[in-house]
């Protein structure tokens, strides 16, 4: 109900409530009257207030790149060609790694094969290092795809530094992992581009570690996923760091479970009546 009906219903009201003859001789039309105003203006009230809830258009930017890490946690920041880290001097591990994938980021020139997994010189050692992982059972998993950086040869050198991995079930990389970051790139090419943000999960108690370095094993893995335009969206998932073969909607949570369980605040950036929106809620149908 537009708000022009409304005033227009409350000034006629007003007129005929107003004149005592009037109010004397129909008092049940009188009644009615001011039982239909309170409704049709309580109708309103909801209506208007479902519009203000929903979210509008959101554009990208680069600053939905930058996530909010808990207080009191170990991070310095590292800006690649293809990603950005929040790495972790303690675990060894990347806090999180967020990049705006592209279906253009896809393609071009940039190869895996003959490049070398490489201990990452811009933080301080002990680092994470190849011999870490020889013997320990583990995956030196991505966290920013090799695939997500053909683009450029120096994003897909920079995405085998160790800043971007995490000792991962091998199962788990070369299988759902590897699935969820095939959907990511079909995502990336039906929204015109995602915003995508993951990393490892750390329960309390003392860690699994691995190599001379004691890289910290995670238990489990997050990822969240973005788009944004005229229906933004946001997705979460989270996988333990075992074997398993399962469907993408089994991994479904929504980003608000997802800053639950990991401190993280995920795209500060997005205006609040979004963010509140899209982070609530969580449908793998969406997507």
């Amino acid at each position: 109900m537009s708000k022009i009906k409304i005033y227009v219903l409350a000034l006629c009201s007003a007129v005929v409530l107003s004149s005592c003859d009037f109010l004397e001789r129909n008092k049940p039309l009188v009644n009615e009257v001011g039982k239909a105003l309170v409704s049709e203006i309580e109708n309103a009230r909801q209506e208007m207030g479902k519009e203000d809830a929903s979210a509008g258009p959101v554009d990208g930017g680069d600053e939905l790149l930058n996530q909010a890490s808990p207080d009191g946690m170990q991070e310095q920041m590292l800006t690649r060609t293809g990603y950005i880290v929040s790495y972790n001097k303690t675990t060894k591990l990347p806090n999180w790694v967020a990049w705006h994938l592209t279906a253009d980021r896809c393609e071009g020139p940039a190869k895996r094969s003959g490049v070398d997994f490489e201990a990452d010189t811009d933080v301080p050692a002990p680092r994470a290092e190849d011999g870490d992982y020889y013997g320990s059972g583990y995956d030196r998993g991505h966290m920013c795809p090799a695939a997500d950086n053909k683009y450029s040869v120096k994003a897909m050198e920079e995405s085998f530094l160790f800043t971007n991995m995490c000792p991962q079930n091998g199962n788990l990389n070369r299988g759902d992992w590897n699935e969820m970051e095939q959907a990511c790139r079909r995502w990336a090419e039906d929204y015109g581009g995602v915003y995508i943000v993951c990393g490892p999960i750390l329960y309390k108690g003392k860690p699994k570690t691995i190599g001379k370095n004691k890289v910290v094993v995670p238990e489990a893995f997050f990822k969240v996923v973005l788009r944004t335009g005229k229906d933004p969206k946001a997705i979460g998932f989270i996988y333990k760091n075992a074997e398993g073969n399962r469907p993408k909607g089994d991994y479904v949570n929504t980003v608000d479970e997802v800053e639950r369980i990991t401190g993280i605040d995920f795209f500060p950036a997005l205006p609040d009546d979004v963010e509140t929106k899209v982070e609530a809620a969580a449908d793998i149908a969406d997507w």
